[in-house]
């Protein structure tokens, strides 16, 4: 059976089509399942009862159970998903002054090996499909019972390691018979995939790219990125101003301060001289410790001293707040901890 959540609108055309049935049906099976997020058809109530036979049969839609449902005392929630066997994910919903954000999941587990996320620990199971991506989003949604207005893709998994799925993810996400989220409130955050980087540029869409750099120079990036044995920052800053010169969208850089690592005040100077005169932002965050990693994060004082010196040099940056720190914060922990469970 194929996830009919993943497919576009032009592919259900082709598939009503290949039936015998009206073109016309198609936008109403889309409507029904991005906009009124259904996960049975037998509620497409506008579609006879014998189509709605024949998508059961060959089509299944994506519909995650919820595990675990943690409440933060800062109203984030963290929900534990799972489509099956082995496909635990965490997806986190976030409320802040402009509205809710909700960040997604794109694998179950991760590959990249960053040696301070707890995503790669259980290790990498398999890719989600579109579908699987989206029914978090709905899932949510209907629980909240209120407007999403941004999405960020950097919860588990490395998005630009499943291109494709994060792509549709995107397109059906933001298409205007689902729920029309602008692609300028959607974040999709890679380590680094150069080559998918250049892809992204030219995919003529708006969201924002972030990119998660973590150190000034590729010898503190080695130790903790393994991603930066194949490609260096010299590369990655190329393709990000490939990606500015197609989109004219800002590109942001996330970086996680971790104690005596890369907090120091050369690994500022050098992000400072990397990003000085290119339209970027730098997002400090302080580190969600994982035990496992034996890494700390960097105090309060000298997060604010490495926001100084990128302030100093005219460096547009923030520090991010920190959410859900008593809900198993850092992505992977708690999809880790139920799986020792």
């Amino acid at each position: 059976m194929q996830d009919i959540l993943s497919l576009n609108l032009i592919e259900i055309e082709n598939i009503l089509i290949s039936f015998n049935e009206p073109k016309y049906r198609a936008k109403q099976i889309f409507n029904w399942l991005h906009k009124n997020m259904v996960t049975s058809f037998d509620e497409m109530t506008n579609i006879s009862k014998k189509l709605r036979d024949i998508l059961s049969y060959k089509f299944y839609i994506p519909n995650p159970e919820v595990l675990e449902e943690l409440h933060s005392k800062d109203e984030s929630v963290k929900y534990l998903f799972s489509y099956g066997e082995d496909t635990l994910i965490e997806t986190v919903l976030m409320k802040n002054s402009y509205g809710y954000t909700i960040c997604v999941s794109t694998q179950v587990g991760c590959k990249m090996g960053c040696t301070f996320c707890a995503s790669h620990l259980a290790g990498f199971k398999k890719n989600l499909t579109a579908g699987e991506i989206l029914a978090q989003v709905y899932s949510i949604q209907k629980k909240l019972k209120q407007k999403i207005s941004n999405i960020v893709i950097m919860g588990i998994g490395e998005p630009l390691d499943n291109y494709e799925a994060s792509i549709r993810f995107i397109k059906n996400l933001s298409n205007a018979d689902g729920l029309n989220i602008s692609q300028r409130n959607i974040t999709i955050s890679t380590c680094g995939v150069v080559p998918r980087i250049y892809d992204l540029a030219n995919e003529g869409l708006s969201v924002t790219l972030a990119i998660s750099i973590h150190a000034g120079d590729d010898i503190v990036r080695k130790k903790i990125m393994p991603i930066a044995n194949k490609y260096s920052i010299e590369e990655i800053f190329q393709a990000t101003k490939y990606y500015f010169e197609k989109t004219k969208r800002r590109v942001s850089y996330e970086y996680a301060l971790i104690k005596d690592v890369n907090d120091g005040k050369e690994q500022a100077n050098k992000i400072a001289k990397n990003l000085r005169g290119t339209p970027s932002h730098i997002n400090l965050i302080p580190l969600n410790s994982v035990s496992e990693s034996g890494y700390e994060g960097t105090a309060g004082k000298q997060i604010k001293e490495f926001y100084n010196i990128l302030q100093s040099q005219n460096i547009s940056t923030t520090i991010r707040i920190s959410k859900g720190q008593d809900i198993n914060a850092a992505c992977g922990q708690l999809r880790r901890s139920k799986e020792l469970a």
